[in-house]
């Protein structure tokens, strides 16, 4: 008996402490939720306010759910127009970076020659290179080319978010198995063939992870489209933002304005990333375990 009553109080204890490890992991995990998700929840409560409700009390809830402030920030962003062009650059730029990078990654895989590697640790390598230390060369160069507009992000956002797309990518292609290329080989599928329509379906995954990270640097960025098309007439949705007159100071600080502006111009990438997150986790894992 007494064996018996000593088993069961470490059984005890060892669930009691289980319990205890558990309610600590959800404590900080709760914890670090309401610090990451605080400021999204004032800036919505206060998208929806008079510019002296803010200030009297920000971390109140509106009086009422009034839609009019958001429509007036709209109207200062130009916001229809502004969406779009940011849409087609990130569009476009995202249909670039995986197509290239998808291939790239394949051939040097299937390649399995020392060109091979050494071409890959290139674009490991280049993911070490901060933009700022070339941005002003390559503005410059784009600048002599006549490049100095969207067509120039285009291809400038191709490029720098090929480094670690072909890494992802990189990963997962090696577990896609040969054989499965040999069969359409023998089928008679020429190279074009047996990639887009044999492998890339396999790199499903990972092709939607390349877009989402890809999609959400490329619609928040400011700096490259800053340099590039700076105060033109077509602006992505940040630079709008930044030379509105409600973010210039020379009215003050309007904050039923800011609050607003700033909320319509980051919800859809967010509530795209809020729909596609798990492909997030579920792909750079499988790309990391292959890797």
């Amino acid at each position: 008996m007494t064996a018996a009553n000593s088993q069961s109080a470490n059984n005890q204890s060892y669930f009691l402490k289980k319990r205890v490890e558990l309610a600590l992991y959800h404590a900080a995990l709760g914890l670090g939720a309401l610090v990451t998700l605080a400021p999204l929840w004032l800036l919505l409560i206060n998208s929806f306010k008079s510019h002296t409700a803010i200030v009297d009390n920000p971390l109140a809830l509106p009086s009422s759910w009034d839609f009019q402030f958001i429509i007036n920030a709209a109207g200062q962003l130009d916001y229809v127009k502004s969406i779009g062009i940011t849409f087609v650059i990130t569009l476009v730029s995202v249909t670039l970076i995986v197509l290239i990078s998808s291939m790239s990654a394949w051939i040097i895989v299937r390649s399995k020659s020392k060109l091979g590697g050494v071409v890959f640790m290139s674009f490991v390598a280049a993911m070490l290179i901060p933009f700022q230390a070339i941005m002003y060369p390559l503005i410059q160069f784009f600048d002599s080319l006549g490049l100095k507009n969207i067509g120039g992000l285009f291809i400038m956002y191709g490029g720098f978010g090929l480094s670690m797309s072909v890494f992802l990518y990189h990963g997962f292609v090696k577990g896609v198995p040969m054989g499965v290329e040999e069969a359409a080989f023998i089928d008679g599928c020429n190279i074009f063939q047996m990639f887009f329509m044999i492998v890339m379906p396999l790199l499903q995954s990972i092709t939607v992870t390349v877009i989402i990270i890809n999609a959400m640097w490329i619609w928040n960025d400011y700096l490259l489209p800053f340099l590039t098309i700076g105060n033109s007439e077509n602006k992505t949705l940040v630079l709008a933002l930044y030379f509105a007159r409600i973010l210039s100071g020379q009215y003050g600080n309007p904050w039923q304005l800011i609050f607003p502006a700033v909320l319509i111009t980051i919800v859809p990438i967010v509530v795209v990333f809020l729909f596609l997150q798990r492909y997030i986790v579920a792909g750079i894992s499988a790309g990391a375990i292959k890797a």
